[in-house]
Parts: structure tokens; sequence; C-alpha cells
């Protein structure tokens, strides 16, 4: 297989809005030299997640270690392996897998690239009945959701969590990983989304826009109580746990994705006083007794070959809101920045992907 020595790559070279912070390069050099572990893979599609635009826009160059590739997963084809290495896989091979931050920002590579270089163990092969297209949307966001119902809410078959932002990427992860597990889910999303929420499998819908979440679920409270709140939209609504003794059972935790989109110095202000509630403030002063915790994607092997498994059964499916070509990557990016995606937002980089 021929590989070239020059490819189109959008990097992230300075801080800003993605119109601000990438380049498109076309005549970036392809990786000629591979780590023990690593292999070449010719990237067919990639995903957007929020985490990348977030970070082009908080961190200034200093901390970020630009320029690098941009975005973090991707599907492809192997085109190459290192010689002395020992892998599960072999140039030819179809796979799916991420390339987190802080390896991203390590090894200077990426996902939204023709061509990158990314340890074997970050790749898992590419399950049957799905696209490229489809399975570069899956790994960052169903491992952030796995890891919240079943690593840090310890989630079980019969118990109910409610989903906060059941229409995005994380959210509609979360649905269909539940309900693949036997639990209950309740959803919130915007009342023209329900139909796609419920098509997830929600058992339960309910318009965040009608009144305030906290004060929609305290009057109808649910019996159980859930066991686990995954707050997917991120900080922008602390009285959804601050009031959370009306629906959250003794023993349950509120599990939050991270700052919202929209997260500024003016958002700080009701950090403090989730930090308050949730660790400072005591029981008898009012203090929320239930666990908080904003969590982060820790990459596990282990969780990336699950999530493969699951699609491979048939149990969790893509979820596409709509598909960019390369060159037209700052595009993608505003569909994303809309805040109105239902789904994946992906970039086929290779135009003959499906």
């Amino acid at each position: 297989m021929s590989i070239p020595t020059v490819q189109k790559t959008w990097k992230v070279v300075r801080q800003g809005r993605p119109s601000q912070a990438l380049v498109f390069d076309e005549q970036a050099a392809v990786p000629s030299e591979l780590q023990p572990g690593e292999v070449l893979v010719k990237v067919k599609a990639a995903a957007l997640n929020p985490v990348g635009y977030k970070l082009m826009g908080m961190l200034p160059n200093f901390l970020a270690g630009r320029p690098y590739p941009a975005e973090n997963d991707l599907s492809g084809v192997i085109v190459a392996v290192h010689g002395d290495s020992e892998t599960e896989f072999k140039v030819g091979d179809s796979v799916f897998g991420i390339i987190p931050v802080d390896l991203q920002r390590a090894t200077k590579q990426g996902a939204l690239t023709q061509y990158t270089r990314v340890p074997a163990s970050y790749l898992a092969p590419l399950p049957s009945d799905v696209s490229f297209v489809q399975a570069a949307g899956f790994p960052l966001a169903a491992m952030t959701a796995w890891q919240g119902l079943f690593q840090y809410g310890k989630l079980e078959p019969g118990q109910t969590v409610f989903v906060n932002g059941g229409s995005s990427s994380v959210g509609g992860f979360a649905i269909q990983m539940a309900k693949a597990k036997g639990i209950r889910v309740v959803a919130s999303a915007s009342p023209g989304n329900e139909a796609y929420v419920r098509s997830l499998g929600a058992d339960e819908f309910i318009d965040y826009t009608a009144a305030p979440l906290h004060q929609t679920l305290a009057t109808n409270a649910p019996s159980p109580k859930f066991h686990v709140i995954l707050d997917a939209v991120g900080l922008s609504d602390p009285s959804l746990y601050t009031n959370s003794r009306a629906y959250l059972a003794p023993g349950g935790i509120y599990l939050n994705t991270g700052p919202a989109p929209s997260f500024s110095l003016g958002s700080i202000a009701e950090l403090f006083g989730l930090v308050f509630h949730a660790y400072l403030r005591p029981r008898w002063l009012g203090g929320v007794p239930s666990a908080f915790k904003i969590f982060m994607l820790k990459y596990s092997r282990d969780d990336l070959h699950a999530i493969a498994q699951l699609i491979q059964e048939g149990k969790l499916k893509p979820t596409v809101d709509s598909v960019f070509a390369l060159e037209d990557s700052l595009k993608a990016y505003e569909r994303i920045l809309s805040h109105r995606a239902k789904g994946k937002v992906i970039v086929r980089v290779d135009p003959e992907a499906e």
C-alpha cells in the first residue's frame, strides 16, 4: 500500500474559536517513524467533540502544547505497523478508536488528518454492520457515558437513572447503554427532540423548557427515586443538584460531565455554589447529602472493547447528526457550536468512506 509523504490536516495553532484557532495545512508531513506499539492509520472519518472547541477557546498556547491536528475520535484502516511490535492488528485491518487529549499533546497527533500514528492499544476492530462514518462517532462520548453509568454511578439492573441532555451524544449513548443493562431511564431534552430521545429507549421524557428541571422533578418525584443523575449538559443548572433531595435516592450520586459549552468566568459563582453545597456546607445547615462528582473520560482499553462488543451485539447504535467533507470542517464546527445537533457531527476525511 503506497503511503504519501504529505497530507491534508486541520491543525490547532492558536487559542480561539475554531474559525480562529484552526489552519488547513494541505502540505503537512505524513508520520514516517513509528514508535514501538504504534500503528499508522489512514483516517476514514473523524468525529467532533465539545472538548475540542472548549480547549481551543480556554487554553493559551503555552498551556496547550500546540500545534497539533485537531480532534480525538477516528476510524480508518491500518497501513503500517511498527516492525518490532506485536499487536493484535495487521496492515489492512479496519479499526476505530481515540487519541485522548493527553496523548494528543504528547505525540502531536490527532484525528482530523488523513494519516495519524497511534498506539495500537487505543484502537479496537471495526464492528461489523457499522460504517467508518458511524464508527468514528463512538469512542469519546460512548466511553464517557459508560464510565459515568457503571464506573462512577455503579448502576445495576432494575435501578433508575435520570439523563439530563438526552439528545446530546453522551446522553444518547447513556440512554442506550442503560436500557441494554435493564435500567429504567428518564431523560430530558427540548420538545423537538422528544421523538429522538424516545427512539433511543428512554422510558420517560421531560421537556426541560416547560419549567425549571428541579421543579418538574420535585413535583413529580419518581418512586423509587433516581439512583444516578447523569448531567450531560454541564454546569448550566446547579439547582438540579442543590435541590436533589426530592428526587435522588439516599446513597445516590449526581454526575456531571464538566463545564457547559457556554462556561465562562461568569459561571464561576455557580461552580463555587455547587462545591459549597456538595463538599463544604454541613447537612444540618442544608448541605446536599448526595454525592457529587464532575468527571472526565479516563481512557481504558477494556472500556473501548466493551463499547465495541455492545455495537457488535446491536445494543448500541450510532447517533450521527450530520456529515461534512474534510475541507468543510469549519462548517462542521458551526453545526456542533449551534447546540442543535442530535448525536454526533462527523467529518468524512476520506471522500470515498462510507
